[in-house]
């Protein structure tokens, strides 16, 4: 419950926001993880996979259920969203509508990104295969990520390229 309330708070449209509802969708499809039984899962699964159908249709969002998403995640705008299932994504993330976080390769289906905390998403960028993003990056709109990202840097182009952020320090007058 503390999630959906740390959630909902990052979300400026509050309860009227698609992308915290297909956040929370994928919230209550991950939680069957915790859950070793069978009686508890294959119940809890199927009704995670009608709501996340009903998330694909109504809102255009997927996110695969055994994916690892941190706090206060924002879909700020939703749409064409695919997040694949081995992806995992830290703390204080944003993405825009358009994006794909999965894997590269038909032959490595389980090569997914590996997201920092702190990472905004522009629209339309693509962060595809196994590769790392690290903390407080900025990933340009339309960018084609496909190499590793380092904390403080902005990844822009296609393919992305690596260009560090321009950190401006305020002065402060003492």
């Amino acid at each position: 419950m503390n999630n959906f309330f740390d959630d909902l708070k990052v979300y400026r449209e509050g309860l009227l926001a698609q992308g915290f509802w297909a956040l929370q969708i994928y919230r209550f499809g991950h939680a069957r993880f915790k859950y070793t039984s069978k009686l508890i899962r294959w119940p809890w699964a199927f009704v995670h996979v009608i709501l996340s159908k009903f998330s694909e249709i109504l809102f255009g969002v997927f996110i695969g259920a055994k994916a690892e998403i941190g706090q206060r995640f924002v879909i700020e705008h939703f749409g064409a969203i695919v997040i694949h299932g081995s992806t995992v994504i830290g703390d204080d993330c944003i993405i825009r509508q358009g994006v794909t976080i999965g894997n590269r390769h038909q032959n490595s289906p389980l090569d997914s990104p590996v997201i920092g905390s702190r990472v905004n998403v522009g629209a339309g960028a693509k962060i595809l295969g196994k590769v790392t993003i690290g903390n407080d990056v900025d990933i340009g709109a339309n960018a084609v990520v496909i190499k590793d990202v380092p904390s403080n840097h902005t990844a822009v182009g296609v393919p992305a390229k690596n260009k560090p952020k321009i950190i401006k320090q305020v002065a402060q007058n003492g």
